[in-house]
């Protein structure tokens, strides 16, 4: 198996783990709007993973540029909240924001560590993702938890 191979099945695990963690927090969740929150981050992760088990070193264009994306930098606020069948939608959202986070950090401290152009334009490209995750999930959390207190 190449080196980019193993890269690409590394990925494509940490996406089904992700999944994972979505759908079984959906099993713990009580409020119908964090588990279809949770539904819908299990199905981009799952998306993820099928993106990458077609990809191939081919597909990574070296002209790419990774647009910026924005940081609500709320993570940094607060810890992740254990999981348990009594959490509220914030608490959904706080384990979800940083499980994007972590993710972020992992694929943006491999990319630095690359020993090629394509696999850290990968790691790149994966870290943007989770970075995009993370707005998002930033941003419902500044809505519906910020504008409610």
């Amino acid at each position: 198996m190449s080196k980019f191979n193993e890269i690409i099945d590394f990925a494509i695990n940490r996406e089904y783990e992700a999944a994972k963690l979505y759908k079984d927090l959906q099993a713990i969740a009580k409020k119908e709007a964090s588990k279809q929150l949770l539904k819908e981050f299990e199905n981009m992760e799952l998306q993820h993973a099928k993106i990458l088990e077609e990809f191939s070193p081919e597909k990574l264009s070296s002209n790419y540029v990774i647009p910026k994306v924005d940081n609500l930098n709320l993570s940094e606020n607060f810890d992740m909240p254990p999981a348990s069948e009594d959490m509220n939608f914030q608490e959904v959202l706080m384990i979800a924001i940083k499980n994007e986070e972590r993710a972020f950090k992992l694929y943006s401290d491999l990319a630095q560590r690359a020993e090629d152009d394509y696999t850290k334009k990968l790691f790149e490209r994966l870290a943007h993702e989770e970075s995009k995750h993370k707005y998002q999930l930033e941003s419902i959390y500044d809505n519906e938890i910020f504008k409610e207190n």
